[in-house]
């Protein structure tokens, strides 16, 4: 599949935006529910975000292409999520969990949890 350059520059900004904020400690913390992440335009959005012990994070795909939501340390993987499709994780310890669609692996992201 080919991307245009402008999707590639909104990607790469958003992935490099996302870390550039974890790095600083910046990330989106998540004070009261359950956090979504959304899929679209081959980015997760929020790229970097903070949650407490015990919170359950769902992904949803917005985008009109089939993406998974994978953990780099094999914590927690989606089956390919179709347009509209969702999928959640609860994370019971604290760490850095980054992940990245497996079909697109250039879409990476991060949860923090404290």
């Amino acid at each position: 599949m080919v991307l245009e350059a402008n999707t590639w520059r909104r990607v790469l900004g958003a992935a490099l935006l996302g870390a550039a904020l974890a790095a600083a400690g910046l990330a989106p913390v998540v004070a009261a529910g359950d956090p979504t992440v959304k899929i679209d335009n081959y980015a997760f959005g929020p790229v970097a975000l903070t949650v407490k012990a015990g919170t359950t994070v769902t992904w949803i795909n917005d985008d009109d292409i089939p993406h998974t939501v994978v953990a780099t340390d094999k914590a927690f993987r989606s089956k390919a999520l179709d347009t509209d499709d969702k999928f959640s994780f609860t994370f019971t310890t604290p760490g850095s969990y980054e992940y990245f669609c497996s079909l697109h692996p250039y879409m990476k992201a991060t949860v923090v949890v404290e």
